[in-house]
Formats: structure tokens, sequence, C-alpha cells
């Protein structure tokens, strides 16, 4: 038996002391490590958020942000392949990728391959990998194994289903560690983006080309006809209407109004560059987008525009009397406005602006007005 002195009872007790003051030390370094690995985490999803705002906000089509915010995520979480699809009610369109265009309608169909079935039924993510090289994911089809680990997330936005985010990897068993709560949140990020974008994307493409005179309608203007415009500082838009349409329609009939319109049209487009938009605003009004140009220099040559329009003579298949064998010409009477667009202001609120100059005109005006 062994009897400790004074000393080195004592002794023992300071060792013990101390372990127990370095476990206490540890612990307490450990937790700080962890909250600034959270903090820096947080700060780096910050980041990425910030990076994701700051391209919704670019003046560019949604497309383009779409493409930009996917290669956002690869670069910032360092992922190999990540791959955006969405489902528009009628068919999968791949959105963003970094994959080869050869794999595109691998990508389109996964929702149709069971592994991922039944997580767009339950919304919930399914992470798939395969055990040994020889193997290869049950979605590659008869491609080379290209990528040997994937986490596949269906996409919501307030509970409807619109699409999914895969990403994918060369290595085996890669995201095993990964902690899916930031790609939960970046999944959540992309349904956000993606909700924001579907209001710009239905603007870009609402509008529809007029079957009577061939031209884009006034909702072009604001989609994608705004982000040529706004190639440009400054530009300037001219508005104008057939002031005497109405009474052509009521003495000659809509088959004559019809044909006036197409005229006029005619003769704008064979009298601009191809350079500047010209869409049928509504009815009689049309709208001319000089790119690039300020208000003074085109008030000349929209001056000779109208000239040209006045010109125009259609046939209206009536005589002046019965004895006469001359016949009516219909000739239309025009009122110009113009303003000038700055890039970046509301294109929607000036051309209501020129419009509402036209409405409230006499219908006898005709001239050109600087506003």
């Amino acid at each position: 038996m062994i009897i400790l002195n004074g000393a080195a009872l004592t002794l023992i007790i300071v060792l013990v002391l101390m372990i127990f003051g370095l476990i206490i030390y540890n612990l307490s370094i450990y937790k700080k490590i962890k909250q600034l690995s959270n903090t820096n985490e947080k700060v780096s999803n910050l980041s990425v958020l910030q990076k994701f705002i700051e391209t919704i906000g670019q003046d560019i089509p949604a497309d383009e942000k779409i493409k930009t915010i996917n290669n956002i995520i690869i670069e910032k979480y360092n992922i190999k392949y990540s791959s955006i699809v969405v489902f528009n009610g009628v068919e999968y369109i791949l959105k963003a990728t970094n994959v080869d265009e050869r794999f595109s309608e691998v990508l389109t169909n996964l929702h149709n391959d069971e592994m991922f079935k039944d997580s767009i039924l339950t919304a919930t993510p399914k992470y798939v990998t395969i055990n040994n090289a020889n193997e290869k994911l049950s979605y590659q089809q008869d491609e080379m194994a290209r990528s040997k680990s994937a986490m596949f997330f269906p996409l919501y936005i307030d509970n409807i289903y619109i699409g999914y985010w895969i990403i994918e990897s060369e290595q085996m068993h890669a995201f095993d560690n990964l902690d899916t709560s930031i790609l939960r949140t970046i999944r959540d990020n992309i349904v956000s983006v993606l909700k924001t974008l579907s209001y710009q994307n239905t603007v870009e493409n609402i509008h529809r080309k007029d079957t009577t005179t061939g031209l884009y309608s006034a909702e072009y203007l604001y989609g994608k006809g705004k982000t040529v415009i706004d190639g440009y500082d400054e530009s300037s838009i001219c508005m104008f209407t057939i002031n005497n349409i109405e009474e052509i329609n009521e003495q000659y009939g809509r088959t004559v109004g019809t044909e006036m319109i197409k005229e006029v049209a005619e003769v704008v487009k064979d009298n601009i560059s191809d350079e500047y938009i010209f869409v049928r605003y509504m009815g009689p009004k049309f709208a001319i987008v000089f790119t690039g140009v300020d208000g003074e220099s085109v008030s000349g040559f929209v001056k000779s525009i109208k000239e040209y329009i006045e010109e125009i003579k259609v046939k209206t298949g009536k005589t002046k009397n019965k004895k006469s064998k001359e016949e009516i010409m219909a000739v239309p009477l025009t009122n110009f406005v113009i303003a000038t667009y700055y890039k970046g202001t509301g294109i929607e609120e000036l051309t209501k602006k020129l419009e509402d100059y036209l409405n409230e005109s006499e219908k006898t005006d005709s001239k050109i007005v600087c506003i």
C-alpha cells in the first residue's frame, strides 16, 4: 500500500485541477471556434445572398439572371455541376447549367427517374451516390459516368411544384458530410429568385405581333425592347396617332381604315433604321424609339416621317357623286409628340404621358410637339 505524503497529495490535486482547467479551456475555445465558424458561414451566406440581390437588380433578361445566379452558386460553394430546371406547365426547360449541352435531355427528364419521383411528391431533397467506380447513377442512362454523387432538390413556390435544382460531383460520397442546411438555404434563395423573375419573364414575353401591321405590340417596349433601349444612356420616344381614323371607318368602312393603318406602318418601316424600335402602341397609335438619339436630333427626321405619312392615299371605292368617275381617296391626319427617355427610368410612365397627351389633344391637331 502506497502512502502519499502531504506534498505529493497536494501536487496530484493541483495536477487534477490543471487538467480540469485545460478541459474547460479547450471546451471554451471549441465553442468560440464553432461560433466563429458559424459567423463566417453566415457572413458567407449573406455575401451570396447579396450577390443574388445585385443580380436581380441588373437590367438584363430574366433568363440571363438565372444563369448568373447558378454561376454564383458554383463559384461560391465550389460545386462541380449545378443545374436549374423549371417546369412551365407544359414542358421542362433547362434554365441554367454548367453541364455539357449533350446532357441537356438527361437533365430535363430527371422527373421521370424513379429515384427522384418520390422526392418531387414529398418535396424532400434526395442524395444519391455510388459505392464503386464501376457503377453509375441510374439517371445517367447510356452516358459515361460523368458524376458519381448528386443532390436533388425539388422546387416549390407557394406549394406549387415548379421544377428542380440538382448539384453533382465527380467524387463518390462527395456530399456525405455536407451541411444540408446550407443547401436548403441556397434552394430557398433559388426559389425566391425564380418567383421574382417569373414576373419579369412574363413582361418580357407578353408582347405579341399585331396581325394587321406585323409590328410588335406596346408590351415589347417594357420587356425585350427595354433591354435594347437601355443599352443607351438617352433615347427619344416618338408617339403618333392617326387622328381621323374614326371618320375614315365611319365614312368608308373599316376595311379602308385597316388598309390605312397598314399603309402608315409600311411607310414608317421603310423610312426608319432597323436599329430603331417601331411598335403599334394601341389602335391608331404608334410609337418609335430612336435609340441613342436625343430629342433635338430627331425633330427634323420626325417632320419628314409625318410628311411621308400624310402623302398616303387609300382608295375608298367611292366617288364624289354618281356622275363622277373620280374616286375619293382617304388621307391620314396625324399628331406627333416626342419625349426623351433616360436609361433606368420608367419607360411605361413616359409612354403613358405621351398617350395622355394625344388623347387630350383636339382631333383637328396636326403637329409635332416635344414635351
